[in-house]
């Protein structure tokens, strides 16, 4: 099956190209790809939105290459076309600004770049037309693009380990296949040498039966964590979830807690923010859209109002809301750069933000949340 050999998205390493109109971004784009990604002519302002291309480029890697609209692009469309282009930056890993001529570097539109590139501790490569793209890559290739992600089992399993992975198979899991979290960790229980057992619900007694309880690390499904909790019970199994494990990996588990301690703060009429990374078809008892507002509901008791968001664009105070808090998703999907700007946007509006699975551990009634994943009862 086409694509089963392929490295998650929000595993690859971003890297964006910017400049001015017609500096060529599109044509070393295709040149650094090799192949026809974006589109090129002589008009300036071909690429009026960014335009993505998941790749295997030697010697990277797997990576993404992010083709953007000019920063010198004029009028209400041109303005809008520079925003989202900029926009970019909260996710990029690497960024290429491409040259035209020597005085790009003297404009506003790169200090800009620059300038943005230095606070997010992003690296950013002047390529000059007609510079060798081989030794584009060579550059790239010794960078240290900062925000590296967390093995999921860091500290929590190793050699000789036993793991047990439920997942549950209810209405929301895929025909024939497990999601995609429960696929990489499963992956890494490999890697680092551990014994995994894959189970339901409904088995898992049986299962820790055989892995033996005392010390195995049980990874769940949030959603199950009220009968997990209950068959785990004096077993001296540890106990975490799917979505901890990527909040440990992508975002910032010191900040999760928080916003879970600001849930109890919070008041009727209060509006919430329920944000997904990725697109996907809703089912009827759907986590974000259904069980995230009534796990909510149940733990504050309080009545109150959710707006939801899912795909690439994210932002805390859109359509002028003021949020009482933020619910982000595992984000296996998302980079860790692209979590980390999430978290961050909703620190620098004094919004609290908390991950989903800690959420329904505390529905669940989990006491509390520890330094590494791991869930009280």
């Amino acid at each position: 099956m086409a694509g089963l050999g392929e490295t998650p998205r929000g595993d690859r390493l971003r890297i964006a190209f910017l400049g001015l109109r017609n500096a060529g971004k599109s044509t070393l784009v295709n040149l650094f790809a090799g192949q026809k990604i974006s589109i090129v002519s002589d008009v300036a302002g071909t690429t009026t939105d960014p335009v993505s291309k998941a790749m295997e480029i030697l010697p990277l890697g797997p990576c993404v290459v992010v083709d953007t609209a000019g920063l010198d692009d004029e009028g209400e469309l041109g303005r809008m076309r520079v925003a989202k282009t900029l926009e970019v930056l909260d996710t990029a890993d690497i960024a290429v600004w491409v040259e035209a001529g020597a005085s790009d570097e003297a404009t506003p539109h790169f200090k800009k770049v620059a300038g943005k590139c230095a606070a997010k501790r992003i690296p950013l490569v002047v390529h000059r037309r007609g510079d060798s793209v081989e030794g584009l890559k060579e550059k790239i290739s010794v960078m240290d693009p900062g925000e590296r992600q967390r093995p999921l089992l860091e500290s929590l399993a190793g050699p000789g380990s036993r793991v047990v992975c439920v997942c549950p198979i209810d209405e929301s899991a895929p025909k024939g296949r497990l999601i995609l979290p429960q696929v990489q960790t499963i992956r890494e229980c490999i890697d680092a040498g551990a014994t995994c057992t894959v189970c339901d619900p409904s088995t898992l007694p049986a299962a820790l039966a055989q892995t033996g309880g005392e010390g195995t690390l049980v990874v769940t499904d949030s959603q199950a964590f009220a009968k997990v909790r209950n068959a785990i019970a004096g077993t001296g199994a540890r106990l975490t979830s799917f979505s901890i494990l990527f909040a440990r990996r992508k975002g910032d588990l010191a900040a999760y807690r928080e916003g879970l301690a600001a849930i109890g703060r919070l008041k009727d009429g209060d509006r919430v923010l329920v944000a997904e990374g990725c697109t996907h078809k809703r089912q009827c008892n759907d986590i974000g859209t259904v069980k995230i507002p009534a796990a909510l509901r149940k733990t504050t008791g309080r009545s109150l109002v959710f707006d939801f968001a899912s795909g690439g664009s994210f932002s805390p105070e859109a359509g002028g809301a003021r949020y009482a808090l933020v619910v982000q998703c595992g984000g296996c999907m998302l980079t860790r750069r692209e979590t980390l700007a999430r978290i961050a946007a909703c620190r620098a509006a004094r919004i609290p933000v908390v991950n989903y699975g800690m959420l329904l551990a505390a529905a669940a009634g989990m006491d509390a949340v520890n330094e590494d994943g791991t869930v009280e009862s």
